[in-house]
């Protein structure tokens, strides 16, 4: 099993909470925190801009990540919408494990 942690950033609290439980009720993550609001700068479309967004970290697998960028992309409100995932190359083996039985495998 390739452990993921995915990121994504949301402009409120719905949609965080949203995303979150779809994507821990089928399975696709064993577990999403959602972090406090933080302030973004970026640029889009030729412009600098700022917006107060909520960041979910999604802990996953790389075998559901493609169902798994799919499900927030249909329910995330942005464009493009920040999906990114970083390997857990290392982790305590329980969690590790628990992470694997809690998602689809």
């Amino acid at each position: 099993m390739d452990a993921l942690i995915v990121l994504t950033n949301c402009p409120d609290e719905a949609t965080a909470n949203a995303i979150a439980l779809a994507v821990v009720e089928t399975r696709l993550a064993a577990c999403v925190n959602v972090l406090p609001r933080m302030q973004s700068i970026y640029r889009w479309q030729g412009n600098v801009e700022s917006a107060s967004e909520i960041t979910l970290l999604i802990k996953s697998t790389a075998k559901n990540y493609p169902a798994l960028e799919k499900c927030i992309a249909e329910l995330h409100p942005y464009d493009v919408p920040e999906i990114i995932a970083l390997p857990i190359t290392h982790g305590l083996p329980a969690y590790l494990n628990w992470l694997a039985t809690e998602t689809l495998q």
